[in-house]
Parts: C-alpha cells; structure tokens; sequence
C-alpha cells in the first residue's frame, strides 16, 4: 500500500490557491456533509470547537473519500498532542500561537520522525501507516507533513522574517482576531491598523515564497486577501453557515420574535 500523497501541500508549493472551510461541530456527520460542497481543504478545529482524539479521528474518517484535504488544529504547540494528532491520520497541521521561530522549529520535529524531528515510533498501532500496511511508512511520512504555523499577535509579526526562515515551515497563517486583541482592538478584527497590519504580513509570507493563509468570512475581503497572493483562505465556518440559515429563515416566518445575530466581531 502507497501512501497518500499530500496534494494540498503540492498545491500549497505550486501556488495554487485553496479555499476552505472551518469545522467547529466537533462532529463527523456536518464534516462529511461539507466535505462533499467542492472546498478545497476543510479545518478539524482543536482549540476553540469541543473536539477531542476520538472525534477529530471520526472527521477524518468522514472526509476520507472527498477530494476536500483535512487540517487538524492542535489546541497548543505540544508536542505530544501533535503526535497523537499524525498518528490518527492527519498529515498537515495548523499549529496555533507560533511566537518565534524556536516555537515553529518546535512545531516542525514534533511532526517528523528522528533525526529530522522527534516524532515518537508507534506506527504499527498507528492509522496514519495503516497499521503498517504502507510500505516503508516510517522514511516515507515526514515528506508528506504539512506544517502550517500561526502568527496571530503583535509580538509573532515581529519574528516573522525569522519565522519564515525556519525549514520545514509550509505557511504561516494569520489570526485576526487574536492579532486585533493582541494591538489592543479587542473584538474588531477590521480595525484599520489591524487590516495593514495583516496585509503586511500577507506581502511578508507572499515574497518569502511561503504560503500564507488567513480566514475571512466576509467575501469581499477574503478576495482581497487572495489578490494579495494569500494561498490557503478560508471563508467560513460550518457554525455560522447553520446559524445565520436557520436565524434568517425564522426571522421569514417570525419577524422580530426571531433571534438576531449579534454585530460581527470576529472573523468567524
């Protein structure tokens, strides 16, 4: 058994762009039915949806016969979560609060084998060789690792270049909420300073020859963000798609008496 080739890293170094969507419903039922809307990558939220092992291995399952490509967010930078997580399957990562680039190196080894990582030696009980079914999975599966790291505050924009700089690192996603909270524009992703800031940063990865990656739910400017040169965009989120559609078909039949979306304060 080969196996599976990563082709949204491929696409991610041939520039192609790659459009997603977040999944925060923690379960493998609403994944399998994006999976199959035509999106080209779909992301297994671990830090702010209530997923655990055990259900971000029943998404994977899920999507596995769709052509949309699952990241799985970490909920940290920890190395023993990480293992978990490329063991179950998941060959890329979009590893959260990347500060410098000891905390992206950090993020790389955790997802590769001795001596280019320090990734632990279980694959005979492991998925992610088919229980070592895929021919020599063991010097085979670090070419196929995707390792996305985020820059979501003042403090990572200022090691980006550093950042950048780090082998191993596929693309640097940029967090705006956290960004905004980070400069002191809590809850206001759209905040001119935090948008130069962004687009700064999206020039920085762009020219590094790095993908950059970003979620925007307003269309308008995830468009933006691609003619940036942005590789990997999401443009929403399965919780907000559910809410916002069943808000607006009550509100149809209800009026007022139906419930309203608060203000936008997040890019979700």
């Amino acid at each position: 058994m080969q196996l599976p080739v990563n082709n949204f890293k491929r696409a991610l170094a041939e520039r192609r762009p790659q459009i997603g969507l977040w999944l925060a419903m923690a379960h493998p039922y609403p994944a399998e039915i994006v999976a199959g809307a035509g999106f080209d990558w779909l992301l297994i939220d671990n830090e702010h949806a209530p997923n655990q092992l055990q259900s971000t291995l029943a998404q994977l399952q899920a999507v596995a016969p769709y052509a949309s490509h699952p990241i799985v967010r970490p909920a940290w930078n920890d190395p023993v979560e990480i293992k978990r997580l490329v063991d179950i399957g998941a060959q890329t990562l979009l590893v959260p609060m990347v500060q410098n680039a000891d905390e992206a190196r950090a993020a790389v080894e955790a997802m590769r084998y001795p001596p280019n990582g320090i990734r632990g030696v279980g694959s005979a009980l492991a998925r992610a060789s088919r229980w070592n079914r895929v021919d020599d999975y063991l010097h085979q599966a670090d070419a196929q690792m995707c390792t996305l790291i985020q820059a979501e505050t003042a403090e990572s924009l200022e090691h980006l270049d550093a950042m950048l700089a780090v082998d191993g690192v596929d693309g640097v996603f940029i967090g705006p909420g956290d960004l905004a909270a980070s400069m002191g524009h809590l809850g206001a992703p759209g905040h001119p300073d935090v948008r130069k800031a962004i687009d700064g940063a999206i020039q920085r990865i762009v020219a590094s020859g790095k993908a950059a990656g970003i979620l925007s739910a307003d269309q308008a400017q995830a468009k933006h963000y691609l003619s940036l040169g942005a590789t990997f965009v999401a443009v929403g989120t399965d919780v907000t798609l559910l809410a916002r559609s069943a808000e607006q078909l009550a509100k149809a039949f209800k009026g007022d008496d139906a419930a309203s979306p608060q203000p936008a304060a997040s890019v979700y």
